[in-house]
């Protein structure tokens, strides 16, 4: 299996945000304090699919000569396998805006190559480190980030209190 990471083009620009986002959620992570730092369990839950519909956002051309922000595309064998988006944050951290895996390439590693390639580009700019927000009910991702270094550093009860079913914010950041 190849894996190919690309930062979108004019020729490639067409594939942005043409990924299946859905998945079945089987648990949730549980947050806990232990000597003043996050961490969590896994419970699981009554198994529910999900979706996360892709933002409305600018033309992905903004991105292609962007200094401040990027996606980079994912191909395995030829074929488009996901795509991360990063974007400077108000407090100068490069952010993950979307970060998304068809479903048949997930657990094969494309994830992490895309965010090794989001971290190459952020410590290239000279971010003091990444950041990205996801929800308690996307377990996956959380091991994820997780498993490429990043640290839960915060969490938000309430951002998503009018969505059903009510998720939790989680805050996640790799330092440099």
């Amino acid at each position: 299996m190849d894996i190919q990471i690309q930062k979108i083009d004019s020729e490639n620009k067409s594939h942005v945000d043409n990924f299946d986002r859905k998945f079945i959620v089987k648990e949730k992570i549980a947050l806990d304090m232990e000597n003043g730092s996050l961490t969590y369990s896994v419970v699981p839950v009554s198994p529910y699919e999900k979706e996360y519909p892709a933002d409305e956002v600018e033309d992905a051309t903004a991105f292609i000569d962007g200094d401040e922000k990027a996606i980079f595309l994912a191909f395995v064998d030829h074929q488009p396998a996901g795509q991360i988006k990063m974007i400077t944050w108000w407090n100068r951290f490069a952010y993950i805006d979307d970060l998304v895996v068809n479903p048949q390439f997930r657990g094969l590693g494309v994830g992490k190559s895309l965010i090794a390639e989001a971290v190459r580009w952020s410590k290239a700019k000279r971010f003091p480190g990444v950041m990205l927000e996801t929800q308690d009910n996307n377990v996956a991702a959380c091991r994820l980030y997780q498993a490429c270094g990043f640290i839960l550093g915060g969490f938000d009860r309430f951002t998503f209190k009018n969505l059903q079913p009510n998720e939790t914010a989680l805050f996640w950041y790799l330092l440099f």
